[in-house]
């Protein structure tokens, strides 16, 4: 798998429109994330939420994220307008980091269990959730 190709459907994906969009469609993502009401996003809701979305962009169904998938994803994203990439910077360290166990594939656990550099900084506290201040600081970054 091109890790490039992957890192790109990552930052796509995996901070959520909640995290990096803004406006009505934001907070929606928001609401169906937060699988406890608190108005904050646990790490574990992120992960669960990021499990979900591997399940829909394996459309062969294999466990793995392969180039056609993530191509696949990646254009779909494209026509609905949700790229918002400023820069590639980062990218493909962050896709390396998703394959944990190095064998160039990225299985559902892994890339659910993935926490993007960006959502990481925005815990300012370290208690592995984003409160309601940390998501608005990271919106506006």
């Amino acid at each position: 798998m091109n890790l490039k190709l992957l890192a790109c459907v990552v930052v796509v994906f995996a901070t959520g429109s909640a995290c990096a969009g803004d406006g009505q469609k934001a907070r929606q993502v928001h609401r169906q994330m937060d699988r406890n009401g608190d108005r904050a996003l646990q790490f574990t809701e992120i992960q669960a939420a990021r499990a979900a979305l591997f399940d829909r962009l394996d459309t062969n169904r294999d466990s793995v994220l392969d180039r056609g998938e993530a191509q696949a994803a990646l254009q779909r994203a494209r026509e609905g307008g949700r790229v918002q990439m400023a820069t590639a910077d980062g990218l493909v360290p962050q896709g390396g980091r998703m394959d944990v166990d190095g064998d160039g594939r990225i299985t559902k656990v892994e890339f659910a269990q993935f926490l993007p550099d960006r959502l990481l900084r925005a815990d300012s506290n370290g208690d592995r959730e984003l409160s309601r201040a940390e998501l608005r600081a990271l919106r506006q970054r």
